[in-house]
């Protein structure tokens, strides 16, 4: 008789190991392993003989054909810009996010937006009910005909509708919930949303239906579930900000119809989450000036935002002074202060450093560490800044200044909000109506306030 074969799967990234092991060499979750069934380990090799079928010889790339990528609009042109300039055919798209922040609210506005232009969208919840939807809808303004509600957690009940009726978009909220009867075990497990993932990703591709999958984020701010979920889609977006306040951002962190570099910015109001028509007061305030605050101008794609960035410096009472930043890397915040010590003799190793940029917006560039360093010192010396000044510049490790790149469209956007003034690292090669100083160095900057 033949020795039963032993298979043992890591929940959280989907690692295939021979023996149980405490700890994923992987992903490094800790008790993740779960041993694998015999009609779990026969389903994963019919999709692996499924996925790795040949369906065509190699051909030389040059004898390859461009594919033209059709697009269609979602009726929201900030999802528009996200995915790359509209919705792909065929393509699967995840939307994930904190609880509260708007996925379901957004995909569903979306849904009633294209159920209003005649295409036929199937909303599929395995967690509300459909009255529950239909209250929202309301509230959204997506009462339509062509938009059909599913309340359905299997996924052979979910392929039957696709089946019966030809759907132009569906939406799936969301994958943690949905099962198939094939696998025996619990929905969420790795299992379950690689085989639902795949059948999901065939019937797109098949039929030429894009598919919309909410997941739910852990506490990390991962999706929940195997990472093989994020590698199989086509598009993964997120959304970013606090539940708590109007402004959210969405990001594309992998789009294969596009760039990942744009951000889609919403605003939860009573009509549901609704592109930002005027975002350029949001990230600041241009009230009386006040000591430790300085203003920036960030790229988030192609679009130029002006942001504020707030300090406070404050004697520590203890012997480690804290450093503590929102929305900024703190260990970037570290190397600063370790540069103005070194080159300015300032003391802040006997002070409380805190940055926090403002509506909750966070920095990924360094073209705000001047801004950074003015606001930190501002508040050190209290002293306020002018309220007519933006700073732009990379600050090195020696104490220099480097160049930002879209230096034009940074200026030309706080000049557009009233700024008159900027201090940049080089003077600029293009005409400006902003009066520029130029600094190249971090002390020459400190002269000025």
């Amino acid at each position: 008789m033949a020795k039963k074969k032993t298979l043992y799967e890591c929940q959280a990234c989907g690692m295939q190991s021979p023996r149980w092991m405490g700890k994923c060499p992987t992903c490094g979750a800790w008790e993740s392993f779960v041993e694998l069934t015999a009609e779990q380990q026969k389903v994963l090799n019919e999709i692996s003989k499924a996925s790795n079928a040949p369906t065509a010889s190699a051909r030389p790339i040059t004898e390859i054909e461009e594919e033209e990528v059709s697009r269609f609009t979602s009726g929201d042109s900030e999802l528009d810009l996200v995915l790359g300039g509209g919705i792909v055919p065929g393509s699967l798209v995840l939307i994930g996010g904190s609880p509260g922040i708007g996925k379901s609210t957004l995909l569903l506005k979306i849904g009633g937006n294209l159920a209003a232009k005649g295409k036929k969208v199937l909303y599929v919840s395995g967690e509300e009910s459909g009255g529950q939807i239909k209250m929202r809808a309301n509230r959204l303004g997506a009462n339509h005909d062509a938009l059909y509600l599913l309340g359905e957690i299997r996924l052979e009940a979910v392929m039957a509708e696709v089946g019966r009726n030809a759907y132009d978009l569906i939406v799936i909220d969301s994958i943690q919930t949905l099962y198939s009867d094939t696998i025996p075990s619990a929905p969420g497990s790795v299992t379950q949303v690689r085989t639902i993932t795949f059948d999901l990703m065939r019937l797109a591709k098949e039929k030429q239906i894009p598919i919309f999958i909410i997941g739910h984020i852990t506490k990390e701010g991962s999706i929940a579930g195997p990472r093989v979920l994020e590698h199989m889609v086509d598009t993964v977006l997120y959304f970013e900000g606090d539940a708590s306040k109007e402004i959210r951002m969405l990001r594309a962190f992998k789009n294969r119809f596009g760039s990942t570099s744009e951000v889609g910015i919403f605003e939860m109001t009573k009509e549901g989450l609704v592109s930002a028509k005027n975002i350029a007061s949001k990230f600041f305030s241009r009230g009386k000036p006040q000591a430790g605050s300085a203003v920036t101008v960030v790229m988030e794609g192609t679009r130029p935002l002006v942001i504020e960035v707030q300090a406070l410096v404050a004697e520590s009472g203890y012997g480690n002074p804290k450093r503590s930043t929102t929305g900024y890397d703190a260990s970037r915040l570290t190397m600063l202060l370790a540069l103005l010590e070194k080159k300015l003799d300032l003391p802040f190793g006997q002070y409380d450093v805190f940055v926090n940029i403002a509506g909750g917006i966070k920095i990924t560039e360094p073209s705000a560490d001047l801004a950074i360093i003015a606001a930190i010192i501002s508040s050190f010396r209290n002293r306020p800044l002018s309220d007519e000044s933006v700073f732009l510049g990379e600050v090195s490790l020696i104490g220099d200044i480097r160049e930002v790149f879209h230096l034009e469209q940074r200026l030309r956007e706080a000049h557009t909000l009233g700024f008159t003034k900027a201090i940049v690292p080089k003077k600029p090669s293009f005409k400006t109506p902003m009066k520029c100083f130029v600094a190249e160095e971090v002390a020459k900057v400190v002269e000025w306030m």
